[in-house]
């Protein structure tokens, strides 16, 4: 691995980067260690160009956007964390919206606002980029991303660009193709309908009210913790064992919806990990059900 000559190519091409940053920066959650290297490409040439330098270097990579559902080791991240949060350009032609990767949902539903389009108010409150949104095809209150994605433009590993329609996602209940293949999202192109934008928006204020409500959005988290199980949900089953409020270390299941595990402020990696496995232990002894993480656990191994 050779970091200075990623480094001094980042340097000589006035890519942004820096060494060693804290991933705690960089997540919903406020967890990690440093990134020996986190690069920001400011455009899809960049980040091509960074892809096939670590490549050429042997220099291992991992990509984020938002870091909303993301669980970053106390070791930190080996090699380079290359963001995708300056390829955030949204453009509109007709009632499609083209949004780079790193355009959050939140700028995404409100450019749809401004351009009178309705579809995507269900995203309005998800705290993650389009592009993350659409790896894990995140949804919530009875719509997800495959309700209105047609296309998207990525690169793969050695730089090299491409296209692919939604159809060839397949895009199910937090799944998709980018999840097991060689395709790093860099746009997404979203078909939505006309609307009427009061409308639209008292929908979306409507959304984010249940939100505030019922999810724990003063406390650093990952949003949602596990899958939903099948005929079940793991909120409810978390609460029906009595591990609402249950804590390990800096981490806590939520007493405000036992679906989500929060950082009181001090709370490690190993403390988040630690009260997983214990949540999952319990509901599986009380009811039989396996919880399945939804949370994305990247990072140096410490054992």
């Amino acid at each position: 691995m050779e970091l200075c000559g990623l480094e001094q190519y980042c340097e000589e091409n006035k890519i942004p980067y820096k060494r060693n940053e804290p991933m705690r920066l960089h997540t919903s959650f406020k967890i990690g260690g440093p990134a020996d290297m986190l690069v920001c490409p400011l455009n899809t040439r960049e980040l091509s160009a960074v892809l096939k330098k670590c490549g050429e270097l042997s220099v291992p990579f991992f990509i984020i956007g938002n870091g909303s559902n993301l669980l970053v080791s106390d070791g930190g991240i080996e090699g380079a964390v290359i963001s995708l949060a300056g390829l955030n350009r949204i453009t509109v032609c007709g009632e499609e919206l083209k949004c780079g990767a790193g355009a959050m949902l939140s700028a995404v539903c409100k450019k749809a606002l401004d351009e009178e389009l309705t579809g995507l108010e269900f995203a309005y409150g998800i705290p993650g980029t389009v592009g993350g949104a659409l790896f894990m095809n995140a949804g919530a209150y009875g719509g997800e991303m495959s309700d209105a994605v047609i296309s998207a433009e990525y690169v793969t590993a050695d730089g090299t660009a491409a296209t692919i329609s939604a159809e060839e996602m397949r895009l199910g209940y937090r799944k998709s193709v980018f999840k097991n293949g060689n395709m790093i999202i860099t746009s997404v192109t979203l078909r939505l309908s006309k609307g009427n934008r009061s409308l639209i928006s008292e929908k979306m204020q409507e959304l984010i009210m249940r939100r505030k409500q019922k999810q724990p959005l003063e406390y650093p988290s990952a949003g949602s913790t596990f899958k939903r199980p099948v005929g079940n949900y793991a909120g409810a089953l978390i609460e029906k064992n009595g591990l609402k409020g249950l804590k390990v270390g800096g981490a806590q299941v939520s007493e405000k919806h036992a679906g989500f595990v929060i950082n009181l402020g001090s709370a490690t990696c190993k403390d988040v990990q630690a009260l997983v496995k214990k949540v999952q232990d319990e509901v599986y002894k009380g009811d039989g059900v396996k919880l399945e993480p939804e949370i994305i656990i990247v990072g140096r191994s410490e054992d």
